[in-house]
């Protein structure tokens, strides 16, 4: 069973940029990071927000200085140790998406022990994408399924989602923000967010809190969704044309 409300989809961006201009190692900003996850992870139900998908930590990122990597690994498990608890008892469902195979064996067990003591959670259905790239994830379902003849679009989600369970499977994304002022996807969520509104922001991710999330998401509502179709002034007007056209023929 799917979450009701939005699914939004964050990019975390410029945490190290932020850290610079004040002087202070990255490692400064990824921790600022954190809370700012904090404070959109609170603010997201009582938006309308079903399912909050935030992309931590890209399989590219392991091309980064070792300290880094150690680092940004020692904070999802320091988050993964924390914070279940209160989001359990919120009501907030906590999975990690992406690779498991290279993550390291405590961080693999915080995550998986924060997976079961959130599992009752239906206010909303937060996703660390952790490891993660789309493209991988596409080639691993499309090498999952491939043999499976019964396979179905629904099975070909969760298969996508990492998830075996249709509960588990996310839904399309609806708006997808990135902070940092950069412009692009980065291999994150390309087949969820065929559709997705986007909205990029030069503010860092540090400084990202409620009220930019608000905005957001207001945003968001002010958009008109046509999904390929027209809005329904467009079609009104086509339909007066027409109607207008064989009067006159």
């Amino acid at each position: 069973m799917q979450r009701a409300g939005l699914h939004v989809a964050i990019i975390m961006d410029g945490n190290g940029r932020w850290a610079m201009s004040r002087g202070r190692p990255r490692s400064a900003g990824h921790r600022a990071g954190v809370e700012a996850v904090r404070r959109v992870v609170r603010a997201a139900p009582r938006l309308g927000i079903g399912t909050l998908t935030l992309f931590a930590f890209s399989s590219d990122n392991w091309r980064r200085p070792a300290e880094e990597v150690a680092i940004l690994l020692q904070l999802f498990l320091a988050y993964l140790r924390a914070d279940p608890e209160s989001c359990a008892a919120a009501g907030i469902r906590i999975d990690v998406i992406g690779r498991r195979d290279r993550l390291p064996a405590p961080l693999l067990g915080a995550a998986e022990h924060a997976a079961a003591l959130t599992a009752a959670g239906r206010t909303l259905h937060l996703r660390l994408a952790i490891d993660y790239s789309s493209r991988q994830a596409i080639w691993r379902a499309v090498r999952r399924l491939q043999q499976d003849e019964r396979c179905s679009r629904e099975a070909f989600l969760r298969a996508l989602s990492g998830m075996d369970s249709e509960a588990l499977a996310a839904p399309d994304v609806d708006l997808l923000i990135r902070t940092g002022g950069e412009q692009r996807l980065s291999d994150f969520l390309l087949w969820e967010c065929a559709y997705a509104e986007l909205l990029f922001t030069r503010q860092l991710w540090p400084d990202f809190g409620a009220a930019d999330l608000a905005a957001a998401v207001q945003e968001f509502h002010r958009r008109d969704r046509r999904f390929g179709a027209l809005g329904d002034s467009v079609a009104l007007a086509a339909s007066q044309a027409n109607q207008a056209e064989r009067a006159a023929s």
